[in-house]
């Protein structure tokens, strides 16, 4: 028994399964975070194989079972984001997004604004240059900055965390949840006036304008730095993809 339905998503994960299969990571339109195999893929006949790589946008025909696992039975292209695959630059930065979505997008429901500013963050990613490195790269930083947001983890820069005053600002708590003035400021990370700005820069501008929000590389370092906190604290968990060097 079970049933097919059709649906957009993004495969965010594909791991080599048995002599032909593939587990995919998906993030779908209508029930947010989904498994499933997709059945000889590898092989050299398949025709579908090329359409379900990490970071394609795609429409899927998915058969649910009485198991974990729902099955692809039917796939068509939507954006393949080839610029982004092909380019090892843009890849890492797409990789990144793709593992943070992972993590913090668990559930099987749907969520209209965290697919949406998945797929805008593809789409301009696509058209985003290469810079020196990609865990600093401002699309990538503003993207998870915005998956925090969507979580319930959105970082609070206005005014001290702890105590309520309106600063000067001097550090980050990932414990309290956001900034923290110098007198509520032991053991937090040091949050300068860049990392700040950065930080409500990257908030306030579209993904497609985080290149032109002014960040600098502190500012980009200290942000990094927020984020990854955050994860830990909130999460539990550090991206394998921004610790792989």
């Amino acid at each position: 028994m079970g049933r097919t339905y059709k649906t957009e998503a993004v495969v965010l994960r594909s791991i080599r399964y048995a002599e032909a299969d593939r587990i995919l990571h998906l993030y779908t339109a209508d029930r947010g975070r989904v498994g499933a195999i997709a059945k000889g893929i590898r092989k050299t006949t398949s025709r579908v194989g090329g359409r379900l790589e990490p970071l394609g946008h795609v429409e899927l025909m998915l058969h649910q079972g009485g198991g974990e696992l729902h099955t692809v039975t039917g796939v068509e292209l939507i954006r393949p984001h080839s610029a982004t695959r092909d380019n090892s630059y843009r890849l890492a930065v797409g990789l990144v997004g793709a593992e943070a979505m992972l993590r913090l997008f668990t559930e099987q429901e749907a969520n209209e604004r965290a697919f949406a500013a998945l797929t805008r963050f593809l789409d301009a990613l696509d058209e985003t240059p290469s810079g020196i490195r990609p865990e600093l790269d401002p699309l990538g930083l503003s993207f998870q900055l915005k998956l925090l947001w969507l979580s319930g983890y959105l970082p609070h820069i206005g005014s001290c965390a702890e105590c309520g005053s309106d600063g000067p600002l001097a550090g980050y708590s990932a414990r309290a949840g956001g900034a923290v003035c110098a007198g509520c400021g032991a053991g937090a990370l040091v949050l300068s006036a860049d990392g700040l700005s950065g930080i409500d820069a990257l908030l306030r501008s579209p993904l497609a304008d985080a290149h032109a929000a002014g960040l600098t590389e502190r500012g980009a370092r200290e942000v990094l730095a927020v984020i990854t906190s955050s994860y830990e604290e909130h999460g539990g968990f550090r991206l394998r993809t921004l610790h792989a060097g």
